[in-house]
């Protein structure tokens, strides 16, 4: 459940840490897109952001295409609303805290001539910081609901599903120092970067619980000839991980995975004395 982001939260809760002794440390890695084979990348501190799913149901009252004046269009005001919120981080958070609200999904209506009753909104939310997601999601539900008193529109639905809510990641300085080390000796100083942090979001940072210093790096997946060319003037970017365009370099990639988690691991093993 990686991917929807609640495999470690049900793991930790079904007691992980209770029924098995805690860890005294996690590791992850996690493929690049972005980066060549051969290069891995890592940040101290903040890592991946927090992030929250939100359903919102924008309600209004059906019609005719051709009589609006009859109805209360749902699909007018989503628009608004999809607009209205991104308000929010340009004019309600400090330009300081990093915050992104996205609407990926909107689904509403039949037929070309035929208002709808009402339209189906899914949001993702990410936050670095717990103040600011206390303040975007209370914000967000306000001015969806201030949208439809503007429009005369019943009150919409917004549900927060927190079962999908991850906090931000936070890789242990220490360790991610003394990961980095071993890596440099494996890959050479000028493959091991130090990444700023991004706004995707991985429930490993929740392997944290109990004061468990956590660690995830990123792991180069591209050839260097794409790379390389991507680089230059004019070259074509690289695409991003959930595109169909995104064909990682599986041998020397699981190579490079493999060798540098196990010998990151065994590192961290109590030495014979």
């Amino acid at each position: 459940a990686e991917e929807v982001i609640a495999g470690a939260r049900m793991m930790l809760e079904d007691g992980l840490y209770k029924r098995f002794p805690k860890p005294d440390f996690a590791l992850a890695l996690h493929s690049d897109p972005q980066m060549p084979v051969g290069v891995v990348s890592y940040s101290e501190g903040l890592a991946l952001a927090a992030s929250d799913t939100i359903d919102i149901t924008v309600k209004g009252q059906g019609g005719h295409g051709a009589a609006p004046h009859l109805s209360i269009d749902p699909v007018v005001l989503a628009a608004r609303i999809i607009l209205d919120l991104q308000t929010i981080v340009s004019r309600e958070v400090n330009p300081q805290d990093p915050c992104v609200i996205t609407v990926g999904s909107i689904h509403g209506g039949t037929k070309h001539n035929i208002i709808p009753n009402e339209v189906r909104l899914q949001l993702t939310v990410r936050t670095t910081k717990t103040e600011v997601r206390d303040h975007v999601l209370k914000a967000i539900d306000r001015m969806v609901k201030a949208a439809a008193v503007s429009a005369r529109a019943p009150e919409p639905e917004m549900k927060v599903n927190l079962e999908q809510y991850t906090p931000a990641t936070l890789n242990d300085v220490a360790l991610a120092r003394k990961c980095a080390t071993v890596f440099r000796g494996v890959l050479g100083e000028e493959n091991v970067r130090i990444r700023r942090p991004v706004m995707g979001a991985e429930d490993f940072g929740r392997y944290s619980e109990g004061k468990t210093p956590i660690f995830m790096y990123f792991l180069g997946t591209v050839s260097k000839e794409k790379y390389d060319a991507s680089e230059k003037p004019g070259g074509v970017p690289l695409p991003g991980m959930h595109t169909d365009n995104y064909a990682p370099l599986p041998e020397p990639s699981i190579r490079n995975g493999v060798r540098t988690m196990s010998l990151a691991a065994m590192n961290l093993m109590p030495k014979e004395k």
